[in-house]
């Protein structure tokens, strides 16, 4: 663990607890445009009065919005230690940071932030820089010999051009580049040639979520991408009309040809993946956003027939199928077909309809997470990393099944990676906890040993702090994992301040990730939870189905069974516990301040789907029907309206200190949930405690992509949440 000077550690935040500060009066909440639209719902009268902030750039919501903003600004504006808590946190993101690196023909990729560049520069060292690394020279031979491959940074004044990803040709010469603006989901690839250090004339548009992969030949692309939106609609537009294209290098996009699009299926999206030997073009099916349903089919195009005919390998939507890689003419896939544990199977392209898959990987006890590249194939090897009690395991095989090495971790975090080719003998991967900055190492499959390639040194004493992990009971009895972060110490007495964070759906796990912000909740006497509640894939597809659709309450009463968990052993009290999610998280936060309000003293909301009624009619949410199920559904419809946040709020309840926040350039959850919720929560307010609507500028659904907007955010997150839970702040000395 880093160690820095004693003097560095005393210029932390030292806290002191103090009753929050009362408001000079209630606040005066900007009035909301209100209709009276009423709403069938298979024979339920449903009341929208708030359907006017669905139309973003009406007069009328614009005014309303920029009211609402005043209104937190100057809230936050006059809140204390704003100041100190920025400038601890731009301390604690100020530091030298790597990203896993990739490789391509005698090319290592990877990207570095010095400490506070707002997005991480991309660089590459050549063929001689490589092969010191893989010649056992480590982190010294890659970044020796490496250059400047791109500047994100450099790409617009104001910042707005953000890079989201990067594929490397197969030769190296090229890199296809994502961007989007402001953090949208909407992104534009353009391709640099790296010896002119120019982009060509290419630009892919209109593609979300998945990147292109190159042809064999690095003569073209593939990729996946819908329709261009009309203007003004970029962030209500419904993700329908997916298909899968070829672009050839110096051509029109225009002229693109398209592989894959099925008809009678709009909501259908499509990921394109490439085999090694390049003939066979594997695309994995979802409908909706592949992965949200956690349910695909498997198709594929054969690369060496000029007519190109697709040939349906699985259809039906039965299982879960992640694309792993290729290796002497198989293709491997994670898959949860009678294995929801998940397992791995091995798929002859030129038999597809043959005999059943064999099993190379059986399912296990521990789940392998299918919402991350989990399983790999490198050096003739498959890398699968499994989760036991929400923390990663990695183990490798050869691919008749044969178990060959453990991966020891440094402790119970979170590893990620292990990417690249089966030619290759060499994989990066990272790890982190709650309190250790993301290391990157160097992996060698034929030795099986483990190298340091970079370790950050961030500013502050890890040896300050702990993490603990506990089970608690949830409503039902369920056993259910959940992850504490706090200064060494710690008195269970009840008057921590504890911010405690979930999620809750789509079959995603919780795994412990370090965040330089969470060191300064850390620092100044808070403590931080994370609960593994069902919904999420912690224990595999099962733990999920548990609770989803008709089961979705459960998420609920797991996540408020951790809060009463934390009460009853001291760890905190009612006036002293924050809750805190974002997306489905963000719902899991409304729902659980609509039926316990008493529970919390204060919650932040971010990007909340908040409106169960209407979700499906935006953007994104017709592919989230499978998670939540369709208000269309007369049989879907009694839970969805049980839940919804927004049909929950009730007149004249006192409600926890709430800050609802948003992101100008969301287009996957659409910024009218938090609109319409922040209107129903300030009119049924009846206790003088805030609810303030915080709509990030040139920010998307993850939040500011930026490491400025990262910093701002989180002070003005932490500093409402000192000031309403009763954290005041010393002066740093």
């Amino acid at each position: 663990m880093t160690r820095f000077p004693v003097a560095a550690a005393l210029s932390v935040l030292w806290p002191m607890l103090v009753l929050a500060a009362p408001l000079a009066g209630a606040l005066d909440y900007p009035p909301a445009p209100r209709g009276t639209t009423i709403d069938d719902y298979h024979g339920t009268a449903v009341p929208d009065p708030y359907r006017g902030l669905e139309e973003l750039d009406s007069a009328a919501t614009s005014g309303w919005v920029a009211a609402e903003s005043a209104l937190t600004q100057h809230y936050l504006d006059a809140l204390p230690h704003r100041a100190q808590l920025r400038s601890r946190l731009t301390q604690l993101y100020n530091f030298e940071r790597f990203g896993l690196p990739f490789q391509a023909l005698g090319h290592t990729f990877y990207t570095r932030n010095t400490g506070l560049q707002n997005q991480s520069v991309l660089y590459v060292a050549g063929a001689a820089g490589a092969a010191g690394a893989a010649g056992g020279a480590g982190a010294a031979g890659v970044a020796g010999g490496a250059g400047v491959a791109l500047n994100p940074n450099a790409l617009s004044n104001d910042g707005s051009l953000v890079v989201t990803g990067y594929v490397a040709s197969h030769d190296g010469r090229l890199i296809a580049y994502g961007v989007s603006v402001s953090g949208s989901d909407w992104t534009d690839w353009h391709l640099r040639d790296l010896s002119t250090g120019h982009d060509l004339p290419d630009v892919i548009r209109y593609t979300k979520y998945y990147a292109p992969v190159f042809s064999n030949d690095d003569r073209g692309l593939y990729y996946s991408a819908f329709p261009a939106p009309a203007p003004g609609s970029e962030l209500s537009a419904q993700d329908i009309g997916n298909a899968v294209y070829y672009h050839a290098l110096g051509t029109l996009t225009a002229a693109d040809r398209k592989l894959i699009e099925l008809a009678g299926h709009p909501d259908w999206q499509y990921e394109p993946h490439l085999s090694d030997d390049g003939r066979w073009l594997v695309v994995t099916a979802g409908e909706g956003e592949v992965g949200d349903k956690g349910l695909e089919n498997i198709y594929l195009v054969d690369l060496a027939n000029d007519s190109r005919p697709v040939t349906a390998v699985v259809e039906g939507f039965s299982a879960a199928y992640v694309y792993a890689g290729s290796d002497a003419g198989r293709l491997y896939f994670l898959t949860t077909l009678a294995a929801p544990n998940g397992k791995v199977i091995a798929i002859d392209p030129l038999r597809p309809h043959g005999d059943p898959a064999p099993t190379v990987v059986a399912e296990g006890a521990d789940a392998i997470d299918l919402t991350a590249p989990s399983v790999t194939l490198v050096d003739h090897q498959l890398i699968v990393r499994s989760m036991h009690d929400a923390h990663s395991r990695v183990v490798t095989y050869s691919l008749d099944g044969t178990r060959r090495h453990e991966i020891v971790l440094p402790g119970t975090g979170t590893a990620a990676g292990f990417q690249g080719r089966a030619a290759d003998r060499v994989t990066f991967y990272s790890y982190t906890d709650l309190i250790t900055p993301r290391r990157v190492y160097r992996y060698d499959l034929e030795a099986g040993v483990s190298q340091v390639f970079r370790s950050p040194r961030a500013a502050f004493n890890p040896q300050a702090f702990q993490t603990r992990q506990v089970f608690y009971p949830g409503k039902d009895g369920t056993r259910i994992p959940m992850m504490l972060a706090y200064r060494k110490g710690l008195r269970l007495d009840g008057s921590n301040p504890l911010l405690l964070y979930g999620y809750g759906g789509f079959g995603i796990p919780l795994l412990p990730a370090f965040n330089p912000a969470l060191i300064a909740w850390l620092e100044v006497g808070g403590v931080y939870a994370i609960a593994n509640i069902r919904g999420g894939g912690e224990y595999g597809e099962a733990w999920h189905r548990q609770a989803n659709r008709h089961h979705k309450q459960v998420v609920f009463d797991d996540f408020i069974a951790a809060a009463e968990w934390l009460i009853a052993q001291h760890y905190t009290a009612t006036p002293r516990l924050a809750i805190r999610g974002e997306s489905n998280g963000g719902l899991l936060v409304g729902a659980c301040i609509t039926q316990r309000p008493e529970l919390y003293g204060a919650a932040i909301a971010g990007v909340g789907v908040m409106d169960m009624l209407r979700f499906d009619r935006f953007g994104q949410g017709e592919g989230w029907t499978g998670e939540y199920g369709s208000p269309q559904d007369p049989a879907d419809f009694p839970a969805l309206y049980a839940y919804s946040p927004l049909h929950q709020v009730r007149a004249g309840t006192r409600y926890p200190a709430t800050l609802i926040i948003t992101g100008d350039h969301d287009t996957r959850v659409m910024p009218m949930h938090s609109f319409k919720f922040a209107a129903a929560m300030q009119s049924a307010q009846s206790g003088g405690e805030p609810v303030l609507l915080y709509i990030e500028r040139s920010s998307g659904h993850g939040g500011g992509p930026t490491v400025s907007q990262a910093i701002e955010q989180n002070a003005d997150v932490f500093a409402f949440l000192a000031d309403r839970l009763g954290l005041q702040i010393a002066a740093a000395r």
